[in-house]
């Protein structure tokens, strides 16, 4: 397992197909959340601060099978977003170490707080936002990618 920066060519086209195919797959959401994903990085790629945000795509043997983005919320937190870890690579450890690079990319670059949004149900996210010191701060059901959900939203401090 290889954890590198985006930034070769086809990184940012693989992290919003991934996510579309992946999330209608195993939760029949619609193009909505793909199209969310799509929103997430062309504002990442069309701008960003590489002081203050990065992404990361984890590989399997050379196949990129993970990823994260680490973006500013505001000047003193950071945001989490568009983790994933296909399911080839579940087990072996790819959540954990997105979800570390992108905490000690943030203590670098100066943030205090790091916040995530996500939405109730995915279970080993949720396991490994818990384990990186993640508290869930807000609850609020919502209709989003198709589905009724309850959206969440969490937090911790840097």
């Amino acid at each position: 397992m290889q954890i590198r920066p985006l930034g070769r060519p086809g990184d940012l086209g693989w992290v919003v197909q991934a996510h579309g195919e992946l999330y209608a797959s195993e939760h029949d959401w619609d193009t909505s959340f793909e199209a969310l994903v799509a929103k997430i990085v062309g504002d990442y790629a069309a701008e960003h601060d590489a002081t203050k945000e990065c992404a990361w795509i984890a590989e399997l043997d050379g196949e990129r099978v993970g990823c994260v983005f680490c973006v500013r919320e505001d000047d003193t937190t950071a945001k989490l977003r568009v983790l994933l870890v296909h399911p080839n690579a579940r087990g072996h450890g790819a959540g954990n170490k997105l979800v570390e690079t992108c905490i000690e990319f943030a203590k670098g670059a100066g943030y205090e707080r790091m916040v995530l949004w996500t939405v109730d149900g995915l279970t080993s996210a949720r396991k490994i936002y818990e384990a990186h010191g993640f508290e869930l701060v807000e609850k609020t059901p919502q209709h989003s990618f198709g589905h009724d959900v309850i959206g969440q939203l969490w937090s911790r401090t840097l």
